[in-house]
C-alpha cells in the first residue's frame, strides 16, 4: 500500500507554476491549476484503489493515505492561492492565516470518499485579502470534486462556539495543522486545552454519551440490526471514535494507543480494539469504492460484495456473505464490551453523578462474601480467591440476578481472561448445572444473564455446541436477528409470558403456562432449538442430535432430555401445518395430532412455536398466525381428548349448516334450503361461519353474467377479505390471482370452491405492500380494478410487467425451487407445494401454469418468509381424481419450474 509518496506536493507545485508562467492567458491560470491536480488525483486515487483491491484488509494504510493525498492537495491550492494568485510582499499581523483539518480529517482517517472538513483561522476578523484567498482555494479544490466543509474563525470564535455546542467542540477537539501560520494553530491548541477543555470533562462524557445513545435509537437499538450502519451504529467505528473522543478529552492522548498509557485499557483491550476498527475501516473502504460515493449502510446487496472483496468464500454448507456478516457482528459486540469496560473505568475515576445517586437510592441487597458492591455493580474482593472455585464463573451471573446489580466491567475482563477454566469437568458438575439452570428458571429475567454470558463468551464455553451459532448471520430478509440472538429473543418472550405481561396479546400461551408445562423442558428447548443452524444437514434433525448429547450435561433426567429432543427435532412441525396446509381439512388435524401423540407435548409445542415466531422479529408475528396457531391447536386438542374418529367431515358439515342457520335468521326456509344444498363438503370444513353467511347473500339470484365482489376488513387475520362469486369455468382461481397481483395485493391465503350448481366461490385473504389490511377508504377503488380485470378490459400479465420486479437489495438473496406432491395429506386432494422466491406476480403465474395443464385448485395456502414463499395448492385433474402418476407429476413440476424461471428472468430484467 502506498503511503507518504503517494504525492509530492513540492514538485507538483512546481509544475503548476511552471505550467501557469508558460501559459500566454493570465486567466487560465486557475484551471491550469486545478487541471494538474486533478491528474495527480486521479492517478493517485486509481493507485490507492488497486492496492486496495491486492490487499483488501490493509484499512488503516488506506485511511492514512488518503489523508496524506488530501493534505497535498489541501497544501498545494492553498499555496497557490496565497502566493500565486493573490501575493501579499508585506503582510500585516492581521493577515495570517492558518488551515486546518477538522473531524474525521482531523485524526487523519479518511474513507475514499470522506468529506474535507477544513478551519480557515484568522487572528482576528477575516481581511480582504484572506477572504480572496479562501474563496480561490475553495474553488479548485470543489473543481477537484472534493466534498469539502469550512468555516472561517478567529481563535476566540472557536472558544466561544466549542463552548455552546458540543459537534464544533467535537471537532475541534482533533484539529491539525495543515498549513500557512503554525503560530496560530498552537494559539488555538494552548487556547482550547487551557479555556475549554480544562475542567469540562465531565460535561463533555455526559454529552457525548447520550449523543451515542441517541445514534443508537436512530439505528434500530440492537447491535445485530441485519443491514448495519458501519459508520453509525451500535458497535460501528462512531462508538470507537466516542471513546477515543472522551480518552483524549480527558487525558491529552494524541492517538487511540494512549488509552493504554492513560489506564483506561490493558493492551490486550486495545489490540481488540485496534482489530475492530480496522475491520470497520476496511468495510467501509470498500463500501465506498463500490458506490463510487460516501456509504455507511451495509445493506443485503453491498454485503455480497464487500464479502467478496474481503476475500470470504463459501464453505460448510454457508454462503460467504454470512462468514464474513458473522464476523462483523463479533466486532460488533467486542466494541460494546470495550465500551463497557471504559465508560465503567472513567465512572469509577469521575464518579458520573447519576450512577452515584443510583447506586445510594437502591436498596443494599446482600452479596456472597467472595463479591462486593462498587459503585452499584458486583465487583470482587479478590481475584485470587473467585478463582480458586471455577464455579464462580457462572456464579457471578446468577448473583447479578439475584441482587439486581450490574455487573462490573472489572470481573467481566477477569472471565474473559479465564475461559479455560471452564473445562468438562465443570461441566459436569452438578453444582455448575444446577447454577445454569436456575440462571433460566428462577429470577424472572434470564435474557438478561444469557446476553450477558454470551457476549462475554461464557455461554459458547459452558456449552461448546453453541459457539458455532454466535453471531451468526442468516442471509435472508425473514430473519431480523443473528441465531444466538434470535435464541435469546425467544427466551425473552417466554420470561415476559410467565410474568404475565402478554395475556392480551397472547391468550392461548399465557393460559397453557398458566395450567403448567415442564419448564426446565421448554427453556432448554427454546435454547436448543437452532443449535443446529450454519451447517449442510437440516438443522432440525441436527439439533435433535445436539440436544440428546447436552440436555444431559444440563441436569436433565431421561424423560425430560427425550421430550428436549423430539421439541427440537419438530420445532417447525406445527408452524409447517398451521402456515403451509389447510387446517380446514381434517386430515390435517389428524396428521398433525398423530405426530403429537399427547397433550403434554402439544402444550410444550405450542409454547415453543409462539415463541419462535414472535422471535423472528418486530412484526413477524400476528393476528393471521395467531389464528392459524389457535385454530390448530384447539382443533388438535379436541382430537386428542375425544379421539381422532371424531375428526371427520360428517360432523364438521353438520356443525357449520348449524352455524349458518342461526347466522342468517331472516332467510325463509326456501332459501336456507337452496343455500345449505347446494355447497359440497370441503366448503363447509374451510370457511368460518361469517364468509359462508357473506357467500349466501351474494349467491342469492346471482345471474350467470355477473361478478359480485365483496372486499372487508378481517382484522382478526390482520388481512382484508375478498369475496367473489360468479358462474364458474376454468382457470377461474389464476383470473382472480391476477387480478389482485394487478392492483399490488399481497395474497396471503385463498379458498376456491364450486357448487353443485355451477358457481364458484372464491375468498382471498390479502394484505397491502406493507403487510397491512387496505383502508377501507381504498376498498371501492380496488373493487372497481379487480371488476375490469375479470371483464377482461384489462390483462394481467400485460400489464404486471412493470411492477413483477424484485428489489435490488433483495437481489442477491438464493432461495432454490422445491416442488414437491403430496398425496397423503387430503384425503380427496394432491397438495403441490411450490417452495421459491417471492415476487408480485408469482402466484398468477403459477396458477396460470396449472390452469393451462387442466388442473382445478380447490386452495392455497400461502406462506411467506420474507423474500422466499411457499405455495401449498390443493389441487384435483379435470376427472377430480389426485395425481397419482408420477410421469404426470414430473411434467407439471418442469412446467412449474419454467413459469418460474421465465418469471424470475423478467423480474430480474
Amino acid at each position: 500500500m502506498p503511503g507518504v509518496e503517494i504525492i509530492d506536493p513540492r514538485a507538483l507545485y512546481a509544475a503548476i507554476t511552471d505550467a501557469i508562467a508558460a501559459e500566454p492567458d493570465p486567466r487560465n491560470g486557475r484551471a491550469i491549476a486545478v487541471r494538474e491536480m486533478a491528474r495527480v488525483k486521479n492517478a493517485a486515487n486509481a493507485l490507492l484503489a488497486e492496492a486496495f483491491k491486492e490487499r483488501p484488509l490493509e484499512a488503516r494504510a488506506l485511511t492514512r493515505t488518503q489523508s496524506y493525498l488530501t493534505d497535498g492537495l489541501v497544501t498545494v491550492a492553498f499555496d497557490l492561492a496565497r502566493n500565486h494568485f493573490h501575493p501579499l510582499p508585506n503582510p500585516t499581523e492581521s493577515e495570517r492565516l492558518s488551515v486546518l483539518a477538522v473531524g474525521g480529517y482531523g485524526r487523519a482517517e479518511m474513507a475514499p470518499h470522506s468529506d474535507v472538513d477544513l478551519l480557515f483561522l484568522t487572528p482576528w476578523k477575516v481581511t480582504p485579502w484572506a477572504e480572496s484567498v479562501i474563496e480561490t482555494m475553495l474553488y479548485m479544490l470543489w473543481d477537484l470534486k472534493l466534498k469539502v466543509g469550512h468555516s472561517s474563525r478567529t481563535v476566540r470564535d472557536c472558544i466561544r462556539l466549542g463552548r455552546e455546542d458540543i459537534t464544533i467542540r467535537t471537532a475541534l477537539l482533533e484539529s491539525r495543522f495543515i498549513a500557512g501560520e503554525q503560530r496560530l494553530a498552537r494559539e488555538l491548541d494552548d487556547a482550547l486545552w487551557n479555556e475549554l477543555f480544562r475542567n469540562s470533562g465531565p460535561e463533555f462524557i455526559e454529552a457525548k454519551l447520550k449523543e451515542r445513545a441517541e445514534r443508537h435509537r436512530r439505528q434500530g437499538g440492537q447491535r445485530y440490526v441485519l443491514e448495519p450502519n458501519v459508520k453509525e451504529g451500535k458497535g460501528g467505528l462512531r462508538d470507537l471514535q466516542t471513546l477515543y473522543w472522551i480518552g483524549k478529552y480527558l487525558n491529552r492522548v494524541s492517538d487511540p494507543a494512549g488509552l493504554v498509557t492513560a489506564g483506561l485499557f490493558t493492551q490486550e483491550e486495545f489490540d481488540t480494539f485496534n482489530r475492530a476498527e480496522n475491520f470497520l475501516w476496511a468495510v467501509r473502504g470498500h463500501l465506498h469504492y463500490i458506490c463510487k460515493r460516501p456509504m455507511d449502510q451495509l445493506t443485503f446487496d453491498l454485503q455480497v460484495e464487500v464479502a467478496s472483496r474481503m476475500g470470504y468464500h463459501d464453505s460448510g454448507g454457508r454462503r460467504a456473505v454470512e462468514v464474513f456478516m458473522q464476523d462483523y457482528f463479533r466486532h460488533a459486540t467486542r466494541v460494546g464490551e470495550l465500551t463497557r469496560v471504559f465508560l465503567t473505568q472513567l465512572e469509577a475515576r469521575h464518579a458520573k453523578p447519576e450512577a452515584a445517586l443510583i447506586g445510594m437510592f437502591r436498596r443494599k441487597k446482600k452479596v456472597l462474601p467472595i463479591f462486593r458492591v462498587v459503585q452499584g455493580r458486583i465487583d470482587i474482593a479478590d481475584t485470587r480467591k473467585f478463582l480458586a472455585d471455577k464455579l464462580n464463573l457462572l456464579r457471578v451471573f446468577e448473583e447479578a440476578l439475584r441482587t439486581g446489580y450490574l455487573i462490573h466491567p472489572n470481573i467481566m475482563r477477569i472471565i474473559a481472561a479465564n475461559l479455560h477454566l471452564i473445562d468438562d469437568d465443570m461441566r459436569d458438575d452438578p453444582e455448575a448445572q444446577r447454577i445454569f439452570l436456575d440462571l433460566m428458571l428462577k429470577h424472572g429475567n434470564p435474557e438478561r444473564a444469557l446476553r450477558r454470558m454470551n457476549e462475554l463468551g461464557v455461554l459458547g464455553a459452558f456449552i461448546p455446541e453453541f459457539e458455532p451459532i454466535v453471531a451468526m448471520m442468516q442471509f435472508n430478509v425473514y430473519h431480523h436477528f443473528t441465531v444466538d440472538e434470535h435464541i435469546i429473543q425467544c427466551i425473552s418472550t417466554l420470561a415476559q409470558i410467565e410474568r404475565g405481561e402478554l395475556v392480551e396479546e397472547l391468550p392461548l400461551t399465557s393460559g397453557i403456562l398458566k395450567e403448567g408445562v415442564s419448564r426446565r423442558v421448554i427453556y432448554v428447548a427454546l435454547l436448543l432449538h437452532d443449535i443446529g443452524k450454519g451447517r449442510p444437514e437440516d438443522h432440525s434433525i441436527l439439533g435433535a442430535q445436539i440436544a440428546r448429547r447436552v440436555a444431559p450435561r444440563l441436569g436433565l433426567n431421561e424423560e425430560e432430555c427425550e421430550t428436549v429432543e423430539w421439541l427440537v427435532r419438530y420445532h417447525l412441525l406445527m408452524s409447517d401445518m398451521a402456515q403451509k396446509r389447510d387446517i380446514g381439512d381434517p386430515r390435517t388435524v389428524r396428521d398433525f395430532a398423530k405426530a403429537v401423540k399427547t397433550r403434554k407435548r402439544l402444550d410444550l409445542l405450542t409454547v415453543l412455536t409462539v415463541c419462535d415466531i414472535r422471535g423472528v422479529g418486530p412484526g413477524t408475528w400476528n393476528n393471521w398466525k395467531a389464528q392459524l396457531i389457535r385454530q390448530l391447536y384447539q382443533q388438535t386438542a379436541e382430537a386428542l381428548d375425544g379421539g381422532l374418529e371424531n375428526v371427520n367431515r360428517e360432523r364438521r358439515e353438520n356443525e357449520a349448516k348449524r352455524m349458518l342457520r342461526e347466522a342468517l335468521p331472516d332467510w325463509d326456509a326456501r332459501d336456507l334450503r337452496t343455500e345449505l344444498g347446494r355447497h359440497y363438503a370441503p366448503y363447509w370444513q374451510g370457511l368460518m361461519t361469517d364468509t359462508q353467511a357473506t357467500f349466501a347473500r351474494m349467491l342469492r339470484d346471482l345471474p350467470d353474467n355477473e361478478i359480485r365482489i365483496d372486499l372487508h376488513p378481517d382484522p382478526a387475520r390482520d388481512a382484508t377479505r375478498a369475496c367473489f362469486a360468479l358462474a364458474d369455468h376454468p382457470g377461474i382461481f389464476s383470473r382472480l390471482a391476477g387480478a389482485l397481483a394487478l392492483v399490488g395485493a399481497n395474497v396471503v391465503d385463498a379458498r376456491t370452491y364450486t357448487s353443485k350448481d355451477g358457481y364458484a366461490t372464491a375468498v382471498f385473504w390479502v394484505q397491502d405492500s406493507d403487510g397491512h389490511p387496505y383502508e377501507v377508504t381504498r376498498l371501492p377503488r380496488l373493487s372497481q380494478m379487480i371488476d375490469k380485470t375479470l371483464k377482461g378490459q384489462v390483462l394481467p400479465r400485460a400489464a404486471l410487467a412493470d411492477r413483477d420486479k424484485v428489489k435490488k437489495r433483495e437481489r442477491e438473496f438464493r432461495f432454490p425451487t422445491h416442488i414437491t406432491f403430496d398425496n397423503e395429506g387430503s384425503e380427496i386432494y394432491t397438495i403441490i407445494e411450490v417452495d421459491t422466491r417471492d415476487r408480485p406476480g408469482l402466484l398468477y403465474d403459477l396458477t396460470r401454469t396449472l390452469a393451462a395443464n387442466n388442473i382445478y385448485i380447490a386452495s392455497a395456502v400461502i406462506a411467506t418468509f420474507g423474500a422466499q414463499v411457499v405455495d401449498a395448492f390443493y389441487v384435483k385433474d379435470m376427472f377430480g381424481l389426485k395425481l397419482h402418476q408420477k410421469n404426470r407429476q414430473d411434467a407439471l413440476e418442469k412446467k412449474l419450474r419454467q413459469a418460474i424461471v421465465e418469471g424470475a428472468e423478467r423480474a430480474q430484467a
